[in-house]
């Protein structure tokens, strides 16, 4: 038990396109957004944390005075380490109420800055000469391995986004709604071998912001709090083909056990499953990593419709990266489901769900982070 809990949530007025907000106002619009649900304002927050942005921007922008920041920006599983982060601060009393922000221009590249390693980083001496083009190219490098070992056939990862897409139809959100078949996912075009444009996250603009509090004051709100049951964060290394194992993503491992330890759960009391899909890969190693299935048996439990609509283990159901929005960095959006599935309010709520796991990757299977959520404070 953390005594921590999730009191105000929410993403930005638009998700999609936005042409006309800055990177920035997508953080500050979620910030604001998140503010009115809590009816908080920005001089009640005394931490803050951001990946993308700085938190010197964030709190300059929102006229927050700080006494806590995080930075920490590892890829798309960020905010889940930044939840880790946050409950460590209130714990020990270095803050009190954390505000934590993301806004992303992924397509309309509007004030969108970055921080890259240019020339003299690993992945840029080691791999990017044999031509890699970023996720597309790179994330086949252990699909291909895992087909090799384990047989995964292509109707298999197909299936996950057929999947993934019946979510996105309940979700009035999402980006695409429209059924789709397996058949449709392999006619789509071939973007990468083994992926097919049906495979592949969106690439949108968006953002996402949480507050969080000691759970003691939740009373003093007007959501329904989500307790923070446990949490868990590692990396591995920033080049994929040096991965300790292709089939296998050692962070997923380490954060997913570190997690399911601290709430003190079992397999079984898991209600809820988001995993980071930027890829359809990534629900299939999800599954296998957290333990949830045996190794080679996450695309068949998938295909069997154990995570669709009315299954035993739903998963990502707000449509996911593949269908509901992929700004660059999807954590948080992973995280805004696992909150709304808990407050009860999620377009395609699941019924009488009280603890859900939230697993989020950042870059290539570099890093993860594990955040999970409950209804009550214990389980």
């Amino acid at each position: 038990m953390t005594g921590v809990a999730i009191v105000g949530a929410a993403e930005t007025t638009e998700l999609g396109r936005i042409p006309d907000a800055s990177q920035l106002q997508l953080h500050a619009d979620a910030a604001l957004n998140a503010f009115a649900d809590t009816g908080l304002t920005a001089k009640d927050i005394d931490g803050v944390a951001t990946a993308g942005s700085t938190p010197v921007e964030i709190v300059h922008y929102l006229g927050i005075t700080p006494r806590w920041v995080d930075g920490t920006s590892v890829g798309g599983c960020s905010f889940m380490i930044h939840v880790r982060h946050a409950v460590a601060a209130i714990q020990s009393g270095q803050a009190e109420t954390v505000l934590i922000t993301h806004g992303e221009s992924g397509r309309s590249q509007v004030g969108r800055g970055g921080r890259g390693a240019g020339t003299a980083g690993l992945a840029q001496q080691f791999e990017n000469p044999y031509g890699a083009m970023g996720p597309t190219t790179m994330f086949t490098i252990p699909v291909l391995r895992y087909m090799k070992e384990y047989g995964l056939t292509h109707e298999q990862l197909a299936t996950v986004s057929v999947v993934q897409r019946e979510w996105a139809g309940r979700n009035p959100r999402a980006s695409f709604r429209d059924p789709i078949t397996v058949d449709d996912v392999m006619a789509s075009r071939l973007i990468a071998y083994p992926f097919h444009l049906l495979e592949c996250c969106l690439v949108t603009d968006g953002g996402g912001a949480l507050i969080l509090t000691r759970a003691e004051r939740a009373k003093d709100f007007p959501q329904n709090p989500v307790h923070i049951l446990g949490t868990g964060e590692s990396a591995e290394s920033p080049m994929i083909s040096q991965m300790q194992d292709l089939c296998s993503s050692r962070a997923f491992r380490v954060a997913g056990s570190e997690a399911i330890r601290d709430a003190g759960i079992s397999h079984d009391d898991v209600d809820h499953l988001m995993v980071y899909d930027a890829f359809a890969h990534l629900p299939i190693y999800g599954l296998e990593d957290l333990g949830f299935c045996q190794k080679g048996e996450g695309a068949g439990f998938i295909a069997d419709g154990n995570t669709r609509p009315g299954g035993q283990l739903p998963l990502n159901t707000n449509g996911g990266g593949l269908s509901y929005m992929h700004s660059g960095m999807y954590g948080m959006y992973a995280l805004q489901e696992s909150v709304r599935q808990m407050r009860g309010t999620a377009p395609a709520q699941v019924p009488g769900a009280e603890v859900s796991l939230c697993l989020g990757v950042g870059g290539m299977f570099a890093a993860s982070g594990c955040i999970v959520m409950g209804t009550e404070a214990t389980v």
